[in-house]
């Protein structure tokens, strides 16, 4: 039993490490203009429009980590790649102290200084929690409506002068005990991502503000190829 028990909490463990990891996708910013209910379903069409256009996207963020125990924020420079369907590189620091890369049915988690990395399945096997861990790693660049409606809940919208502001609820039962609410930063002018924020069930949150965006660059499919060196360990954190 307690084997077991052991392994349910390293599976949730390494679930909630994947959330924390991705913060820069999915996320919330308050604003102090209500948009209209009828306005909501407008936008959101408008926002998968102009998502059917994006085959590659890069940026800079900053990522703004906020504690109750702590009263300055921890900031952190880092840079992504995202090709469509779902592959992305995110790299955290210069250099990179963390790097997310995710490629087809395959995700990794790698940290350079420590010469560790971990490997994640995406195949339909994989564990529940880790599929809805994955669901949200696609909130800043969804596809369609049936799409992100079945994922999420939209809260509120909010308009300012240069963003729309979405706050949203996972519907992944799973999700909602680790973070309760996120959203996304659209730009007014093009629906591109601008920021992203994650609030977590013990009240901190995990915030990163995009700039120097590019749409469509020329892809580099190097980006989301990795080969564990030799000095490497590798883990699976959630296999069977």
């Amino acid at each position: 039993m307690v084997s077991f028990r052991s392994h349910l909490a390293n599976r949730k463990a390494a679930a909630l490490k994947l959330f924390a990891a991705w913060a820069l996708v999915v996320g919330f910013a308050l604003g102090t203009h209500r948009a209209a209910a009828t306005d909501t379903n407008a936008v959101l069409d408008a926002w998968f429009s102009a998502q059917r256009n994006v085959q590659t996207w890069s940026a800079d963020f900053t990522q703004i980590r906020h504690f109750k125990t702590l009263t300055q924020p921890l900031l952190t420079a880092g840079r992504l790649w995202f090709a469509a369907p779902a592959n992305f590189r995110w790299e955290l620091g210069v250099p990179a102290q963390t790097i997310a890369l995710r490629r087809d049915g395959d995700m990794f988690l790698i940290y350079p200084r420590l010469k560790r990395a971990e490997h994640y399945a995406l195949d339909s096997g994989a564990p529940r929690e880790w599929r809805d861990a994955m669901a949200l790693l696609n909130a800043g660049f969804p596809r369609n409506r049936t799409e992100f409606t079945a994922q999420f809940k939209v809260l509120s919208l909010v308009a300012t002068n240069r963003e729309w502001q979405l706050r949203l609820e996972p519907t992944s039962k799973f999700a909602r005990q680790w973070m309760p609410e996120l959203g996304l930063g659209l730009a007014t002018n093009d629906y591109a991502l601008t920021r992203t924020e994650l609030v977590f069930m013990d009240g901190s949150s995990m915030r990163s503000e995009f700039t120097n965006a590019v749409m469509n660059p020329l892809p580099d499919t190097n980006l989301f190829r990795w080969e564990p060196p030799a000095d490497f360990k590798v883990t699976t954190p959630l296999a069977k």
